[in-house]
């Protein structure tokens, strides 16, 4: 082969590659189930092992709704009377976890029934609201007091011990793990602020640091690729902004609805992101470069 002709055979090689990569059409939302199918309580999406995904409060309060991936959702339970659903995260062995914010319980159902049971009870919480998940399969949960804007974090082991980590800090919401389980992720919403800790192999933090202060809007739930960057929802903003490992905005993915609440992974390769719309009462979807983390520990 000739210069001319690698040059030739190199160039439209570089193409196709572009032209497969733009036919993914990245980061670009669309509506995944149909408005007003679930309340305005819609939050903690996550996908189970066989790539059903799952959120709260599907055609009324305190139900836990399942979706198949074509966007066909159902009721999949429902909560002991008085009982409301924030995040939800999945073991290892796909048991199901959910924040139950008026009775400060985490719930559990275990992986193949609908049996809900009460995991973990902590009266001191302000109210468990989302909730992360590290390699260990121990439980970290955001701890808002709205009318104060304070808030706490803590720690649920796997035998339902409740450890708390920091308290008095602003209005704690989205809490994620990062992908080498060295990192805890924690934002506050009122006070626009995402902090990152250094997490032992204990369960301990120490370190706490500013990864990146907001200017405007409010943030709620979030989540890491295997990369380490994380997917902020902007609450009243309409967006999800991609943020590094450093504190650097990579970019904002454009939603239909402006009050994005929380975001999962999953899909066939863990690159497609879902997010629930509190004014919408649905779920958007849109397709990422790289997997989610914690797509990547279930399939371990």
């Amino acid at each position: 082969m000739n210069k001319v002709t690698l040059a030739i055979a190199t160039s439209l090689t570089g193409l196709v590659l572009m032209s497969s990569h733009n036919a993914e059409d990245l980061f670009k939302s669309a509506v995944f189930t149909p408005a007003n199918g679930f309340t305005s309580g819609v939050e903690g999406p996550a996908v189970d092992k066989s790539g059903t995904v799952y959120a709260v409060n599907f055609a009324k309060q305190g139900t836990i709704g399942q979706i198949t991936t074509g966007g066909e959702a159902s009721v999949f339970v429902e909560l002991p009377e008085g009982s409301v659903g924030n995040g939800i995260r999945f073991n290892k062995k796909g048991d199901m976890f959910i924040a139950d914010y008026p009775k400060h319980n985490i719930l559990k159902v275990a992986a193949g029934t609908k049996n809900v049971s009460v995991f973990a009870n902590e009266p001191r919480m302000n109210q468990p609201n989302d909730i992360a998940i590290d390699g260990k399969d121990r439980l970290y949960a955001s701890d808002p007091s709205w009318k104060n804007n304070t808030g706490n974090i803590w720690r649920i082991d796997t035998d339902g011990k409740v450890t708390l980590l920091e308290a008095n800090m602003g209005t704690t919401n989205g809490i994620e793990v990062g992908p080498d389980d060295k990192r805890l992720y924690v934002n506050e919403s009122n006070q626009r602020k995402v902090w990152v800790y250094d997490l032992s192999a204990s369960g301990q933090v120490s370190n706490k640091r500013l990864l990146i202060e907001f200017p405007d809007f409010g943030m709620d739930g979030m989540r890491c690729d295997v990369d380490g960057n994380l997917y902020i929802t902007r609450f009243g903003k309409g967006t999800i902004a991609k943020v590094s490992p450093e504190g650097k905005v990579i970019q904002e993915v454009q939603l239909i609805g402006k009050r994005p609440t929380n975001i999962c992974f999953g899909g066939k390769d863990g690159r497609t992101a879902y997010v629930t719309l509190q004014d919408q009462g649905n779920l958007e979807s849109f397709r990422v470069d790289k997997p989610g983390r914690e797509w990547r520990i279930q399939k371990k």
